[in-house]
């Protein structure tokens, strides 16, 4: 019973050796997919929210309560990429 269990054990690292080297190979491999997607995609956010021209408005207040006057529900949002109503600022110290 005990050389039987012994020669399975002997069988079966012959073969836990190459599955562990591919499993470990495996579990890398997706780390380092999941890092690139997640720096892929942060990266065409940023590139997305740069496009917000609410910052160099002249209705935009800075104030956190009412940040544009004219457009207040979507001022610092994606959604006021293409604002109608965006005025750029003439000077700046005025604003």
């Amino acid at each position: 019973m005990i050389l039987q269990l012994l020669v399975l054990i002997h069988t079966i690292q012959s073969f836990l050796v190459p599955i562990c080297f591919v499993c470990a190979w495996a579990f890398m491999s997706a780390i380092a997919w999941s890092l690139w997607t997640a720096v892929r995609d942060g990266v065409e956010t940023s590139k997305r929210l740069h496009q917000i021209p609410c910052s160099h408005c002249q209705y935009f207040t800075g104030d956190y309560r009412l940040k544009c006057t004219v457009q207040p529900s979507i001022a610092s949002t994606e959604a006021a990429v293409d604002c109608l109503d965006y005025q750029p600022k003439t000077n700046p110290l005025l604003y």
